[in-house]
């Protein structure tokens, strides 16, 4: 039998593979907990989680028997009926976020996309136009939508780019207050922004925010795509804040993996959508429902909350008490956690990969560390001194 290598891999993915990735040449096979082993055998500690999808780590077991007893059972059917995942998966994430209503999609993306159209039926219907507002260092997807609530450099070459959409200054109600009018549908945040270098909204903004919203008639939405479920130490990152949302998406670490995500909405937006208003064919499926439903179990169950929010402060602590020079800020709450260098982290990211460590370079100069909210203190023991030998090599090598 041939030995699996990482390098045939790679050639086969440049030959046949759309190349929109800048991919490390690692093919990997399997993964168990905070650890994932590639195709030549090799083992890593995670501190990446499949950028915040792995919350309860790799293959557990409760979710990879809800998986499996579900795909004997029933994989799919379409929305014009009901499946019991489904409806249960609609109860707990009512009950657990306070909102009232659920629509089940497949990506993070997507669920932004409904919740804009959402806002904006409810916005006309109450005579306003249909204009989004977004921040500045925001991600909210690569569709042609979301794109256009993000990030220039993401709109190129993709022109024309959607109307209705512009940005401004996080954390800067003047701003917003200058850039709304009748016209404004809604004003999309994240709580904390993920892709932009974990940036965490200020509480006293994001209150004002509220207010204003409630002022002027306008939606307010919360993408906690990456830092729902869990991530931060609280089931959702906005009751951090003591703030409510009219519209709040979900996606990542919902299904372990499996492709779900979520728009919850309130009663008032909600009234709005009529029947064939929006619509999924993949969405919700009993399969992706199983698996959210374990995913959310064992996070209760095996009070991963606050495993979170112990472990995110004791890795925090100890990236501080390092005291290098080259850090500038460590910011983060719970599991979601951003280290800012003065140089540019692809460097280190790299470093840290060849000693058995994943972990990711983003905004530049910011390393993102999202493991599993499992992870144990020996693994990030391990990854810490990983970390020091990484930038010690870096620092030596000038």
């Amino acid at each position: 039998m041939t030995q699996k290598k990482n390098k045939t891999y790679n050639e086969l993915d440049k030959k046949y593979y759309l190349q929109t990735f800048k991919r490390y040449p690692l093919t990997f096979d399997h993964g168990k907990g905070s650890h994932i082993w590639d195709v030549e055998g090799n083992e890593y500690i995670d501190m990446l989680g499949g950028i915040a999808v792995n919350s309860v780590g790799h293959c557990h077991p409760k979710v990879v028997k809800a998986i499996q007893d579900q795909a004997a059972k029933l994989i799919h059917i379409s929305n014009f009926y009901l499946s019991e995942p489904q409806v249960m998966l609609s109860k707990k994430l009512v009950e657990l976020s306070g909102l009232d209503r659920v629509f089940f999609t497949n990506s993070g993306a997507e669920s932004v996309e409904g919740a804009i159209k959402i806002a904006r039926k409810y916005a006309h219907s109450i005579g306003r136009g249909g204009n989004i507002i977004s921040f500045e260092n925001s991600f909210h997807g690569r569709t042609l939508a979301t794109i256009a609530t993000g990030k220039k450099a993401y709109q190129k070459g993709f022109e024309p780019i959607p109307p209705g959409f512009s940005q401004v200054p996080f954390n800067d109600i003047e701003a917003i207050k200058k850039a709304s009018d009748k016209n404004t549908a809604a004003i999309i945040i994240e709580p904390i922004q993920g892709e932009g270098g974990v940036n965490i909204v200020d509480e006293t903004f994001l209150k004002a925010l509220r207010d204003f919203c409630d002022e002027e008639h306008i939606v307010l939405i919360f993408d906690e795509i990456q830092c729902g479920i869990g991530r931060t130490g609280k089931m959702f990152a906005k009751e951090h804040f003591g703030v409510e949302p009219d519209i709040m998406t979900l996606a990542k670490a919902l299904g372990s993996g499996v492709p779900i995500g979520a728009i919850l909405s309130n009663e008032k937006v909600s009234s709005a959508i009529e029947f064939g208003d929006h619509g999924t064919t993949f969405g919700g499926n009993p399969l992706v429902c199983a698996a959210a439903l374990a995913t959310i179990e064992v996070i209760e169950t095996e009070n991963l909350l606050q495993q979170a929010e112990e472990k995110g402060n004791w890795l925090k602590e100890k990236i501080a008490a390092m005291k290098n020079p080259d850090i500038k800020e460590i910011r983060g709450k719970g599991l979601m956690i951003g280290v800012e260098f003065n140089f540019e982290t692809k460097p280190l990211v790299l470093k840290m990969l060849k000693k058995g460590v994943l972990a990711n370079a983003t905004a530049d100069k910011v390393l993102r560390l999202v493991p599993p909210l499992n992870i144990s203190f020996e693994d990030l023991e391990k990854a810490l001194e990983v970390l020091k030998k990484s930038l010690k090599e870096l620092k030596d090598n000038g």
